[in-house]
């Protein structure tokens, strides 16, 4: 044997609001198209991502500290009504 494990290792992410590291599969990916931010489930949407955990908390922390725009390299301000109204539905269905 030579004594390698089977095991891979989980790729960790950081969440731009609360600055916690998790793993990339408990994060929502965040890519900015136009001047939105939209969320990207399955991460397959083009462009530089930026990671937050699904929660009101976190984005309310990251609009706050104006992370998204340092996050994808956004000129300008992003707008997150699209981002907030897919975390609202999301909250909404986990009990």
């Amino acid at each position: 044997m030579s004594g390698r494990t089977q095991a891979r290792a989980c790729p960790e992410r950081t969440c731009v609001g609360c600055r916690e590291r998790a793993a990339k599969s408990d994060l929502l990916r965040i890519v900015a198209i136009e001047d939105q931010c939209v969320p990207d489930p399955r991460g397959t949407l083009p462009g530089r991502g930026a990671y937050v955990h699904p929660a009101a908390v976190c984005l309310d922390q990251a609009v706050r500290r104006r992370a998204f725009p340092r996050a994808l390299r956004s000129a300008g301000t992003l707008d997150t009504t699209e981002l907030r109204a897919a975390l609202a539905l999301t909250a909404g269905a986990t009990p």
